[in-house]
């Protein structure tokens, strides 16, 4: 026993400087990474000094190219050097050219002929959109949109771009997938792009307190129920010099997102969808005259539909595409063929026939691509667990799925196919797995293992809790839910020990899976090496359970997801090792409204909480996510009221710590400042911490004080 001690007492500690990402030893304690990209159906391992050729067979590496000689190849100086090969693209297969960038111009250096065979400008370009079909790039600069040709020709598509009219960026607030604002047709000619007017958004009254007279910088912010922007989609003909916009009708209290072009370049398709976000339309228009040839598909539901990935043509067969609906519950792929009559899914849909090719209770989570030889889907889901992402491929002819990764019960986040959809790079992690990378021929399923990463915390001697996982029943009786714990480190069973509840809860987002630790955040591991048990649930609600589990919570936010979370806590008082009146609980944006509701609610419950950028009251969140899941206040007042945390504040009782960026544009400060006035008028006394100048989430090494500050609170009132 006196050496099983010794040796635990000789094991490193960590510090926030090792677990954080904004820690200056946080580089050293990932597990080690391969950046790899395809070429083709080549693989090229991209570092900061050299690019190499990877034998998918064997893993040997062949060295294409150094920084060194791409520097020299494009004459450049100290000033205008390559900035980044990981960033280096290879956009054309069979062809030895590397895209790459400097300060100044964008290049194609062919690295077989040692020579620069194409230049174009780059500097000042925000948001830059390349096209590798026609070597055109569009992009933002002083607010206008411009397009510059392969030869170096500009043309400015507008005018009147400003803070209130915004062009080429994404909209709706990056909701429904809306990530980027410009679209290329297939052969890079023509480009679709959104123009936003914001001009009858409200200002919200963000300050600069940076300055010596503290100064004005206000974001536009449409709350709940009151008005939004409207959004256009303009078309751009190289060619022709012309640009339409879609005649879609009036863009008021109207979203349209998720583009995508027709394999000749000559339609836009869009999901339209209304303001209370329950009825969705494909629809589709002449990229020529901005006409809408038709509405192709249809889905309605009394809670809600959201569209989150564009349509996606067969590379084989131009008149069928894929679409992801939730039609029948959970995410699934769809065939839809063009110009056929009758529809299995919309009946007042007449011109796509469409046929389900995956189902099941469990949901596709995203699209990778196709394999044109055996005419197949490849795709990511979690068919075979809830907690788990694996890579499989669906046969478009009899519907047949076969599972091609290799690892057993992972998440397979990195993983990727070759441009003809033969090759796999498995990148994945398992609980016990760091990471794992291979690649695989699934035509053979020959496969051969790129890196297998050691775990740098065991490499470096340091002292690591129990990381565990378990299912239990949520509060409706017979839904599994999955939790993770992290004991103390040199967890003893005959003691009891202090809990800390972390939560997040909402849609978009699961805080359980079968990476690497469970997914546990590093933070956990620093409060376990504390002497702490932490315990992470995730309740109805949570993303990629079906639209069952997520719409459990609709138009009362907070409520189904405090009662799961109650039967963690149950389970935890079910265990002898768990201090019951030493139970704490944080989370940060969902899981700060999360936090204090559960401070509130159940007062008794919880001595302290940590809350970051909590919402408050749903009215001061934005309009496309706050009135998806809470419609409007004026259509749901008893939802508003219930899950209002202003009139909580009377409730509180234990310790409470509220954080936030005193300049957040996603849950503004506005909620933190009403509870605190809320509170001093009930007579309770939470504390309160801002970050000057920080948005919703704490950048860089601020990450490592905030995360000593959520600490030293536990520290100083729960241990």
């Amino acid at each position: 026993m006196l050496i099983t001690m010794n040796a635990a007492a000789q094991l490193k500690q960590f510090s926030l400087e090792d677990l954080n990402f904004g820690g200056t030893n946080y580089h050293n304690m990932i597990p080690e990474y391969r950046n790899i990209t395809w070429w083709g159906d080549e693989l090229v391992l991209r570092n900061a000094e050299e690019c190499k050729l990877v034998n998918k067979a064997n893993g040997k590496e062949t060295t294409l190219f150094t920084e060194a000689q791409l520097n020299a190849w494009a004459k450049t100086n100290e000033d205008s050097n390559i900035l980044n090969l990981g960033w280096a693209q290879f956009p054309y297969a069979g062809k030895s050219l590397v895209l790459i960038a400097n300060k100044q111009e964008r290049m194609l250096i062919d690295f077989k002929k040692k020579a620069v065979v194409w230049r174009q400008a780059s500097k000042g370009q925000e948001f830059a959109d390349w096209n590798n079909a026609s070597k055109a790039v569009a992009y933002v600069s002083d607010h206008n949109l411009y397009v510059m040709d392969a030869e170096g020709k500009t043309t400015q598509l507008s005018t009147d771009g400003s803070r209130e009219i915004v062009y080429g960026q994404a909209v709706h607030r990056n909701e429904f997938a809306s990530m980027k604002g410009t679209f290329w047709s297939p052969d890079g000619t023509k480009l679709a792009f959104n123009r936003m007017d914001q001009s009858m958004v409200a200002d919200y009254p963000q300050v600069n307190t940076f300055e010596r007279e503290a100064t004005y910088e206000p974001d536009k912010y449409p709350m709940c129920g009151m008005t939004s922007h409207k959004v256009t989609i303009g078309v751009y003909d190289m060619k022709t010099g012309k640009t339409v916009y879609l005649k879609a009708g009036d863009p008021t209290d109207r979203y349209f997102t998720n583009l995508a072009w027709a394999p000749d370049g000559k339609k836009v398709y869009m999901f339209e969808l209304n303001r209370d976000q329950n009825d969705c339309r494909l629809t589709a228009y002449d990229a020529e005259t901005g006409e809408k040839t038709g509405e192709l598909y249809r889905e309605v539901d009394e809670k809600y539909v959201e569209p989150l990935n564009p349509i996606v043509f067969l590379p084989w067969d131009k008149s069928q595409f894929i679409m992801q609906s939730r039609q029948d519950g959970y995410n699934h792929l769809y065939l839809c063929t063009l110009g056929m009559h009758g529809s299995r899914m919309a009946s007042n849909t007449k011109s796509l026939e469409v046929e389900q090719l995956t189902e099941g209770k469990w949901e596709v989570l995203s699209v990778l691509g196709f394999n044109s030889k055996t005419k197949s889907i490849i795709y990511k889901s979690n068919e075979a667990s809830p907690i788990q992402q694996n890579v499989y491929s669906v046969s478009v002819a009899n519907k047949k799925r076969t599972r091609i990764d290799e690892g057993g019960k992972g998440w397979h986040e990195g993983s990727t196919i070759s441009a003809s959809g033969r090759y796999l790079l498995d990148n994945y992690q398992e609980p016990t797995v760091p990471r794992r990378i291979v690649a695989i021929d699934t035509q053979t399923g020959k496969s051969h293992c790129i890196l297998n990463a050691k775990d740098p915390w065991k490499e470096k001697g340091y002292n690591i809790p129990e990381y565990s996982c378990g299912k239990l029943k949520a509060a409706d009786g017979t839904t599994d839910l999955y939790w993770r714990m992290v004991k103390p480190v040199d967890f003893d069973p005959n003691k009891k020990y202090p809990t800390v509840v972390y939560v997040y809860g909402g849609p978009h987002a699961h805080n359980v899976d079968a990476r690497w630790h469970y997914s546990s955040r590093s933070w956990e591991t620093y409060m376990a090496q504390k002497g702490y048990l932490l315990f992470i649930l995730d309740n109805r609600g949570s993303e990629h359970r079906g639209k069952d589990f997520e719409q459990a919570t609709f138009r009362q936010l907070g409520q189904e997801e405090m009662k799961d979370q109650m039967k963690g806590v149950e389970y935890l008082k079910s265990l002898p090792y768990v201090d019951q009146d030493r139970m704490g609980v944080h989370g940060w944006s969902f899981g700060g409204f999360m936090t204090i509701s559960l401070m509130t609610n159940y007062p008794d419950v919880f001595k302290v909480g940590v809350a970051g950028g909590p919402v408050i009251d749903w009215k001061w969140y934005e309009v496309m996510y706050g009135e998806r899941y809470m419609d409007t206040p004026e259509s749901n007042p008893e939802g508003y009221a219930k899950t209002s945390l202003l009139n909580k504040a009377k409730d509180l009782k234990g310790k409470l710590q509220i954080i936030t960026g005193m300049n957040d544009p996603t849950v503004v400060p506005q909620n933190c400042l009403m509870f605190l006035n809320a509170c001093s008028e009930a007579g309770t006394q939470p504390d309160f911490f801002a970050y000057p100048g920080e948005g919703h989430n704490m950048m860089g090494h601020k990450s490592v004080h905030l995360h000593e500050r959520i600490t030293q609170y536990f520290e100083d009132y729960l241990k």
